[in-house]
């Protein structure tokens, strides 16, 4: 039997999800998509975190290549639909790509509204969409300046936080008194200001926006009574619209959206519409929530099934790391209305329940928002309250005794009860899949049903459900830093930048440390992101580092130390060599040998000998070669054109000067370089964290290589032609890892996280921000380049090693 002909129109998170249930119930069809945007399907809430540098877009992608290939669907990137023929069910897409239909569904979403206001159209205007918006104010904020955010809604805050933690100065413009007034009332949209302006973002409401000015793009932003705002990018937040115009010229009937019944239809029975584009019963959604909803009723219909679209009231959270806010529902000014108010001003937390006849019919949660589904769960069953309205405030855990079980609030809610708005995915959903499956972490739950894989802010709630379901055999894995905290090391850094803190006391303060003093894992980690952020205003804490790395020299398992001076490219000298010899015979040093990455190593040094080891290296001009560092620790070279017949460029002095540029500078982990001139590798840079090949038409930089317990080959950042632009390449290569990389966290593992394509994207494809991140690592290095063996010898009498009980010896690497 010869399969039907299906045709989508757009590749966004509805369709995606349709097709998933379609395939779970028919093979009927061969499925072909034409997608305007020129990539994969990824998760466009997901937009946010990518925009503050919390993820790439590796980690927000959907259904990746494979998937298609998998499921034999044939995907058109970048081939936007411009024609419809409904009479030969055919269509036509803008480069001339022709596909005919049996069934067709438009999932062609909406369009931002760009306010018409005089200059617009100038360059640094953006709207906040897709991920070429999230590029585009990517880019601009490598620049520095002022970004003017126009609209404080759920999109526009989202992108003024993203924005702020990109480093860029923030300004949000909103016409209404209050921000998100449709979601929230006005006492917690003026918790919501004060929490924004706190991480210094400027919010002015009852703000109108009269003309946007520049010669060529954007320079300011002129408001309604006169005031004039500097900004360098300009972002429209301001809603969006239905996507309907190759709708309407194909004959569909149209309203705000694609008309469509319950059963997700259009006006043609062979053409079904799903997604921001769609209008099912009066209504346009733009939360996911909903959508799903509608992919899931689509797929039924498709596959001969039943189903039908149900309104339900979504609920609404804003993705601001450290932002925890929950609305639904209604909380208008109907006097038919009651409300049920606490607040405390102490703990920065609102909650307000919106009551008609004893049912709930809203509620809006700041600060707390442990009870939202809780809350939901009465909105969506109409129960009556009367009998616990004196504590309903109060939340679950304040109703009959419910507080001496944790998980007796998970356990009331029923099967149907939603976890994960983000997917639509409830909790009978969830225990089935780890029953039937036989899921017994967090990561498989996320894997196979996506709870809590988007926003992640219902993490607790689908561990609850675990554990409700799995009992004793469930281990909740930490995810956080360490035990002091629950907030990883990607939100950690952005609040450091957000939050402007600039002292280990102050990130434990601000950001609720469990552990007043923190522990051996974070504080090390706290100390490296303070002094990678704040450079020449944040003091390193020297008691916040390993032994290692206190004491200037890496210990040995006998309490002696190895001390290793510097020899920049491999390069030394007959003055160092006697310089080193005497200081082994004066001190006793028992062992000195050669070392893999071209240097000489002096192993033994006993402790009470390590000043005058330094004292007696640094008058013979050498400095530490930092061993222990998580920094820069080597530059290998081969000899390269000086005097190799096979070289091609000069390996060694381009080694030295790489080395030159680079000591210093504090890293997430230790890195490794190496420069060869030739591609036969004798410098074995293809295996470094970073290397340069030297070739005849100039140099290729290579990343990502290992050595050690993980072994893998380096991947091609980019060729460039001079010496000058190699080295301001793989600066801006090593600074966009130090703002972005982890703590302990090697190159290797860095770039699998954010994704290849990405990192070339940023440092070596845009060459604004290209220069702007080699720019930021030189004024880095104005603080850096000082040699601590120096300022031991020079403060010697200051100076004892007192090693922390608790930062003894490094982890094996």
């Amino acid at each position: 039997m010869s399969k039907q002909k299906l045709v989508i129109i757009g590749n966004g998170m509805a369709p995606g999800r349709m097709l998933e249930h379609l395939f779970e119930a028919t093979e009927a069809f061969d499925v072909t998509i034409f997608n305007a945007e020129p990539r994969v399907n990824y998760d466009r809430i997901m937009l946010s975190p990518v925009l503050s540098g919390e993820k790439s877009f590796d980690d927000i992608v959907i259904h990746d290549d494979a998937w298609y290939a998998e499921h034999g669907i044939t995907l058109h990137k970048g081939e936007k639909i411009v024609h419809v023929d409904r009479a030969a069910r055919r269509v036509r897409s803008e480069g001339g790509i022709e596909a005919p239909y049996d069934k067709l569904v438009f999932a062609t979403g909406s369009t931002p509204f760009i306010i018409p206001v005089p200059g617009h159209q100038l360059k640094g205007v953006c709207a906040y969409r897709d991920l070429a918006d999230v590029d585009q104010m990517k880019a601009a904020a490598t620049q520095g300046g002022r970004a003017v955010v126009i609209g404080g809604g759920l999109l526009g805050l989202e992108a003024a936080a993203g924005l702020r933690a990109q480093g860029m100065d923030v300004t949000v413009l909103h016409l209404m008194p209050t921000l998100m007034e449709r979601q929230l009332d006005p006492a917690a949209g003026y918790l919501l200001e004060k929490e924004l302006a706190g991480r210094g973002i400027e919010i002015r409401c009852k703000a109108n926006t009269k003309a946007i000015h520049g010669e060529g793009r954007v320079e300011a932003v002129e408001l309604e009574d006169g005031t004039m705002l500097e900004a360098s990018l300009v972002v429209m937040a301001v809603g969006i619209r239905p996507n309907v115009a190759l709708a309407q010229c194909c004959g569909l009937e149209v309203g705000r959206g694609i008309m469509v019944g319950a059963d997700m239809v259009t006006s043609d029975p062979d053409i079904l519409s799903v997604g921001e584009c769609a209008e099912v019963d009066g209504m346009v959604y733009g939360l996911v929530a909903p959508l799903y909803q509608m992919a899931r009723v689509a797929a039924a219909t498709l596959s001969g099934g039943q189903g039908a679209f149900r309104h339900n009231e979504t609920p609404t959270k804003l993705k601001v790391t450290g932002v925890n806010l929950y609305s639904v529902g209604e909380f208008g000014e109907d006097p038919a209305l009651e409300d049920i108010v606490l607040r405390d001003a102490r703990r920065g937390t609102y909650k307000r329940i919106i009551l008609r006849d004893n049912r709930v019919v809203g509620a809006v949660l700041y600060g707390d928002v442990a009870d939202g589904a809780w809350y939901n769960e009465f909105l969506k069953s109409g129960e009556s309250v009367e009998d616990m309205r004196e504590t309903l405030i109060f939340g679950q855990a304040h109703q009959g005794g419910v507080a001496a079980d944790p998980l007796a609030a998970i356990a009331n809610l029923g099967d149907d009860a939603e976890i994960c708005g983000c997917n639509g995915i409830c909790k009978g959903q969830i225990a089935q899949a780890i029953t039937s499956k036989g899921l017994t972490s967090l990561g498989e739950v996320r894997a196979h049903t996506k709870a809590s894989a988007s926003c992640g802010t219902c993490t607790n709630l689908v561990e609850g459900v675990i554990a409700l379901t799995l009992g004793d055999a469930f281990e909740k894995k930490v995810e956080g830093m360490c035990a002091c905290t629950d907030l990883g090391h990607g939100d950690v850094r952005i609040l450091i930048r957000s939050k402007g803190l600039k002292s280990i006391p102050a990130v434990m303060q601000e950001l609720e440390w469990k552990t007043p003093e923190g522990c051996a894992k974070c504080r090390p980690a706290l100390n490296y992101y303070l002094v990678s952020e704040w450079p020449g205003e944040y003091i390193d804490d020297q008691q916040s580092r390993f032994i290692n790395e206190r004491v200037h020299a890496n210990i040995q398992k006998d309490g002696t130390y190895s001390v290793v001076p510097r020899m920049f490219g491999g390069l030394t000298t007959p003055d160092e060599l006697r310089a080193i010899a005497d200081v082994a015979d004066r001190y006793q040093i028992p062992t000195v040998k050669v070392t893999g990455g071209q240097r000489i190593d002096l192993l033994g040094v006993r402790k009470e000998d390590l000043i005058p080891v330094w004292k007696d290296l640094n008058e013979a001009g050498m400095i530490s070669g930092a061993a222990y560092a998580k920094g820069l620790r080597t530059v290998k070279t081969c000899v390269g054109t000086d005097w190799c017949r096979f070289g091609t460029q000069d390996s060694t002095g381009l080694g030295v000067k790489l080395e030159k540029y680079l000591w210093g500078s504090w890293s997430p982990a230790k890195l490794k370089l190496a420069v060869t001139g030739c591609p036969r590798n004798c410098a074995e840079a293809t295996c470094k964290d970073i290397g340069v090949i030297c070739v005849d038409s100039g140099y290729q930089i290579v990343y990502g290589g290992a050595a050690g317990l993980h072994i893998q080959g380096t991947t091609e950042l980019g060729l460039v032609k001079t010496e000058e632009e190699c080295i301001r390449t793989i600066g801006a290569l090593t600074q966009y890892y130090r703002e972005t990389g982890f703590y302990l966290e090697r190159i290797y593992k860095w770039a699998d996280r954010l994704g290849y394509d990405h990192i070339r994207a940023v440092v070596f494809d845009d060459r604004q921000q290209r220069n702007a991140y080699a720019d930021r690592f030189e004024h880095s290095q104005t603080f850096a380049q000082v040699d601590p063996w120096a300022e031991r010898v020079q403060g010697a009498e200051a100076h004892e090693f007192k090693p922390m009980a608790d930062l003894t010896l490094e982890a094996a690497e």
